[in-house]
Order: structure tokens, then C-alpha cells, then sequence
């Protein structure tokens, strides 16, 4: 059926990650495209787009990273899926697939009310559900997995 694309899963993960994991402590994103098995370059330029829509924060020097720019139950699914749809829209700037009236006036109009109605459910699913889910299924945070040997 309809599968959400590879910018928009990195994107989820990635939140879903540093809520997770980071806490009040920035996380690198190539600590989370190692725990998530996503590749970092193409990672990096998902995040950008997420620093510039405000819902990441970029912490810069040795131990910087992200952090989440707002409360993780004020970041949703759809807020995180529009800015995606923004990136991919402007990386095929000027493609329209309707080349025909059956397409412009009878496919497109369907597959606008199922995005609308996806949408609507997106923006009732935040990343603190997410991290309550991951808490439920006892996935284990990055800090329980760091061994500390500081003497």
C-alpha cells in the first residue's frame, strides 16, 4: 500500500531518537544513525531541514548535537511529515503527474482526501506517544546501554 518514504521515516526515527535517548543532553546524529542503521550523510541533511523548521535545536561544540526544540508532546507526527513533504516537494520543484483530466479531476482530488485524513491522524500522534510506546516495550535508552569505567 502507501509506505511512508526514507526522508520521512529518518526524520520520525531521528526525534523519536533524541526525545528517547537525549533527554536534556544533545545527541549526535551519527550516534543515532548507528542505533537507527540510517545513513549519516543523508541523515545530516534531514536534520537541517528539522533545525530550520524549529523543531530540532543544533548544539554546537564537543559534546553538541541536537535536542528537541520544544516538548516532545508539543512535536507531532504531522508537523514532523509537512516539513518533509517541503523537502521533497522543493527537491522535484515543477513535476506535475496530472497529465490528464481523469488524473486532475478524478485521481487527484482522491488522493488529497486520503492525505488530508492521514494528516489528521498524524497530528494526533506525538513523540511522546512514541517514547510511552518504546517505555511500554522496554527498548532499552542509550544512557542504560554506556558503560561508565571514569575512575
Amino acid at each position: 500500500m502507501i509506505d511512508p518514504s526514507k526522508k520521512l521515516v529518518y526524520a520520525v526515527e531521528s526525534i523519536a531518537d533524541i526525545a528517547y535517548n537525549g533527554g536534556a543532553k544533545p545527541v549526535r546524529s551519527r550516534e543515532i544513525a548507528e542505533r537507527q542503521g540510517l545513513p549519516h550523510r543523508y541523515l545530516e541533511q534531514v536534520m537541517q531541514r528539522l533545525v530550520r523548521a524549529g523543531l530540532l535545536r543544533g548544539v554546537r561544540g564537543p559534546r553538541g548535537g541536537y535536542i528537541l526544540a520544544r516538548e516532545r508532546r508539543r512535536i507531532t507526527l504531522g508537523e514532523i511529515a509537512r516539513v518533509v513533504c517541503d523537502m521533497e516537494n522543493s527537491d522535484r520543484k515543477g513535476s506535475s503527474d496530472d497529465k490528464s483530466d481523469l488524473a486532475s479531476e478524478v485521481l487527484r482530488p482522491i488522493w488529497n482526501e486520503v492525505r488530508d485524513e492521514m494528516m489528521a491522524r498524524l497530528d494526533q500522534i506525538t513523540i511522546e506517544d512514541l517514547c510511552k510506546q518504546a517505555t511500554g516495550r522496554n527498548i532499552t535508552r542509550a544512557s542504560e546501554t554506556k558503560l561508565d569505567y571514569t575512575i
